[in-house]
């Protein structure tokens, strides 16, 4: 019996050699061609981005309109679903809401504004004062305590110090009221042209939020037809779970800052604080960021009562802590509950960096922002873990659901 003739021996390829498969083999080759075609593909969108300026025009003048109306739908969707169930037809309900909302309006801008413009108007006069007075105070503790000493013996003159501050500040403060003063009145035309823009921004919103109130409900299976069938269950998720994330923010933080400006308002007419309701609407409308918001809100308050008295002072300091007891253990958990669940660390990291790179409209829409970003990455990841355990044949490489001991307690994992 012959043996068969020895087969010739395969030429070893490329991706079968051992520095390949050191890497990784052909997922991690393919990975980094991906990697380096998405290179190529910034560098030349950065090389023509010119051709896509008219689209970010279009995205700066729609997105203020855009969002405003957004904010709205969310605050009144409640409220037009609630009529509809007391069978009040649709369109009535939306004409209820328009007229409602323009007499309160009206009502804000007739009785509240002149009162808040003239509270503003004596602040910004009298904060000068206000600074030079806790600068003289501060210089009148150092001269009747033992940091008099310690001054007089390294040979500081915290006096001549003081009143340089003192004589800065007042200057800055005043300097710059009377620059943007200036810059107003000299470049008028441009003042007029971004406040036609704002109006006209502003005019636009009544008719996105009435299309949005009309067709909102429609939109979402709008948006599924879009996509295959196979896909449209967990896209669907993903909508689901975006609507309700944003929902549930914009109602409760507005619900919150309202309810903090109420309180806060309250206590320092109690305690007999100088512009209280400028104050109060102040602590409202930065109660909108959180963490941040707070601190910006009650560093006005701080000065004017160092000015006005120690008492003054801890007076303050009971309201707030009191306000700030009753929003985070009735009013938050009630309103809010864990519906972001996003670390106090993270928000704080998140505010800083949209700030960063997109100013004060960052800061407003950062938290929204990476809560719609992490339901998505979230969805991702599930759908990754479902197609990876479709494709790994042995079980212990599997993802699963299981129970895992941490220094915390028991805990689930996917």
């Amino acid at each position: 019996m012959k043996e068969n003739p020895q087969e010739p021996q395969k030429r070893q390829g490329f991706l079968e050699t051992k520095f390949i498969r050191f890497l990784g083999g052909r997922n991690v080759l393919f990975t980094a061609i991906l990697i380096l075609l998405c290179g190529c593909i910034i560098f030349i969108f950065d090389k023509i981005s010119f051709i896509f300026h008219p689209l970010q025009v279009l995205v700066e003048v729609v997105i203020l309109p855009g969002v405003l109306g957004l904010i709205l739908y969310y605050l009144l969707r409640p409220i037009l679903r609630l009529m509809m169930r007391w069978r009040i037809p649709k369109g009535w309900s939306i004409l209820i809401i328009f007229i409602g909302g323009i007499g309160a309006l009206t009502l804000l801008i007739l009785l509240v504004f002149p009162f808040l413009r003239d509270q503003f108007t004596d602040l910004t006069q009298e904060l000068p004062n206000y600074l030079g007075s806790v600068i003289n105070n501060t210089v009148d503790y150092i001269k009747n305590s033992r940091f008099d000493e310690y001054f007089d013996r390294y040979n500081i003159d915290y006096m001549t110090i003081a009143q340089d501050i003192s004589n800065d500040l007042i200057t800055t403060v005043r300097d710059t009221f009377a620059s943007l003063a200036q810059n107003l009145a000299s470049g008028i035309t441009g003042f007029v042209s971004a406040l036609t823009g704002f109006v006209l921004s502003l005019v636009i919103v009544p008719f996105i939020l009435f299309y949005l109130l009309w067709e909102g409900e429609k939109l979402p299976n709008f948006v599924l037809n879009i996509f295959p069938k196979r896909g449209r269950e967990e896209v669907g998720e993903i909508m689901s779970d975006m609507d309700k994330q944003i929902s549930s923010y914009v109602q409760g933080q507005i619900l919150v800052a309202i309810c903090i400006g109420v309180m806060i308002t309250i206590g320092f007419f109690i305690i007999g604080m100088p512009y209280a309701f400028l104050l109060g609407s102040l602590a409202m409308v930065t109660s909108v960021v959180p963490y941040l918001g707070p601190v910006i809100a009650i560093t006005p308050a701080v000065i004017i009562a160092i000015v006005s008295s120690p008492f003054m002072l801890i007076k303050l300091a009971i309201v707030w802590t009191i306000v700030q007891l009753v929003e985070g253990k009735f009013i938050s958990p009630q309103i809010m509950g864990r519906s972001l669940a996003i670390h106090p660390i993270t928000i704080i990291f998140v505010l800083l960096t949209a700030g960063s790179l997109f100013g004060v409209p960052g800061v407003i829409l950062g938290i929204p922002g990476y809560a719609l970003l992490k339901v998505l990455i979230t969805h991702l990841f599930r759908m990754f873990k479902k197609r990876y355990n479709r494709f790994e044949d042995e079980e212990q490489y599997r993802y699963e659901r299981h129970e895992i001991e941490t220094p915390f307690g028991t805990e689930e994992n996917n």
